[in-house]
């Protein structure tokens, strides 16, 4: 980098011990180097310094008391990255891991996908290091009403509309809304993955997971390829993963594996997702379970040892640098010809440098998993409008999103000769439209 590098420079004086988030801008603005030399508009207005800036970042605590009478108390946080093009749209992420970095990342890399969908929805990212695992439903309710207490004030249909993450499913999402509908007195589209009865929408919870086959599907078809008789390696096995699952099989392929954050399975004959659905949706039980089931099947502790499954195609859905060189090397290595990141930043960059070296078809996650995010733009519209779509009416416009996405990548990769690269055609494509929107507006934003 040469215009940027500053930029870069200043990003990690500001933001020291965030690993994370000066992954993210780095790969972002090596991509858009080329964009800064042919925009020196944008260069002297300071766009690119503004946009690696969030306009609002709110760290709050979260008192609750467990079921034994405890006062207990998590950190809370709303980064509000990027408003130019729409309200704030992001994930509330309820994990251990979660801290500054790891959430500026996020919502860094969600105004470039939000972007790329077309939909008038800006960047943003949230959540807590409250884990919910192993807690009581009244603990959960508990730490979700005092969260939702403090959030409030930051949020609202056309300000900030937060959804589900890593932890935070149709249980918490029910809890957070309740509260904010009492609280405010109002009954909105304030947050997205809500419960069908209330507000949610049809194929919301099968969106990332089907919307990261369609762009592969289509990235695919541009080189000759498709999933049908590929064989498909999953990390993870949560909804992006079981649902990526389900349309890779309804595309022909065969899914040989899936992981938890334990360890992973292996099934030659391919994964029987009625158990998966059973063990992980309705018993909430390990993947390890598995293998007690189907007798062909074997689990191995660990969860990195499944990129040493021989696959045409994996599909990393669990969480961000759970790929590095050495695993990349291996897929390669055993012909893998093909990589669609279902998690955020599942890969680290010299991971990504093995892929572009060996012209790996490769779709980055700010472009294949922002299915999800789009699905949730949808349900904001329903919302708005006080109606429902039916599931094939919602499952349509999520496949037109994702193969626009797709070709807008393609054609920015092209056009700013990175012919093949998604990864700088998805940057590209999702900062041009948010960076001439921040240009109209002024220095404000």
């Amino acid at each position: 980098m040469k215009i940027l590098q500053n930029v870069m420079d200043q990003v990690k004086k500001r933001n020291p011990n965030e690993p994370e988030f000066h992954q993210a801008v780095e790969e972002v603005l090596e991509s858009l180097e080329i964009v800064a030399e042919k925009h020196p508009e944008w260069v002297a207005a300071g766009v690119f310094e503004r946009i690696v800036e969030p306009e609002r970042q709110i760290l709050f605590r979260v008192p609750w008391v467990d079921d034994s009478g405890k006062v207990q108390v998590n950190r809370g946080f709303r980064i509000q990255f990027n408003s130019a093009i729409g309200p704030y749209k992001g994930g509330l992420r309820l994990h251990p891991s979660v801290n500054a970095s790891i959430l500026k990342f996020l919502g860094f890399e969600q105004i470039f996908k939000n972007s790329l969908t077309g939909l008038p929805i800006g960047g943003g990212k949230g959540g807590s290091d409250f884990d919910p695992k192993g807690k009581s439903d009244g603990e959960v309710m508990r730490f979700c009403q005092s969260f939702m207490t403090e959030l409030s004030k930051h949020i609202g249909a056309d300000t900030d509309v937060p959804a589900g993450d890593i932890g935070t499913g149709a249980r918490e999402i029910g809890y957070m809304y309740g509260q904010y509908k009492r609280l405010r007195n109002e009954f909105t589209g304030v947050l997205t993955g809500k419960g069908l009865t209330w507000g949610g929408s049809l194929a919301r919870t099968e969106a990332t997971g089907y919307g990261l086959c369609y762009f592969m599907d289509e990235a695919l078809k541009a080189k000759g390829k498709s999933f049908k008789g590929a064989t498909v390696v999953i990390s993870g096995s949560g909804n992006v993963a079981i649902y990526a699952t389900e349309k890779a099989a309804q595309l022909g392929a065969k899914v040989v594996a899936l992981s938890d954050s334990n360890g992973y399975i292996y099934d030659p004959d391919g994964i029987k997702l009625d158990t998966v659905k059973q063990l992980k949706e309705i018993e909430r039980k390990r993947i390890s379970e598995y293998v007690k089931i189907h007798k062909n099947a074997t689990y191995t502790e660990g969860c990195s040892g499944i990129w040493s499954i021989k696959c045409d195609i994996a599909l990393p859905s669990a969480t961000q640098n759970e790929i590095d060189e050495a695993s990349a090397k291996l897929l390669v290595a055993n012909g893998c010809y093909a990589v669609g990141e279902g998690a955020n930043m599942p890969s680290t960059p010299e991971a990504v440098n093995v892929y572009l070296h060996n012209k790996i078809i490769y779709g980055p996650a700010k472009a294949a998993n922002a299915g999800g995010v789009a699905t949730s733009a949808l349900e904001m519209c329903q919302n708005s409008m006080r109606y429902s779509w039916t599931f094939e009416e919602v499952d349509a416009k999520l496949k037109d999103i994702m193969v626009n996405i797709y070709k807008n990548a393609s054609a920015a990769a092209k056009e700013y000769g990175f012919e093949d690269n998604l990864v700088a055609g998805a940057n590209i494509a999702g900062f041009l439209k948010v960076a001439n929107a921040m240009y109209s507006q002024g220095i404000a934003y």
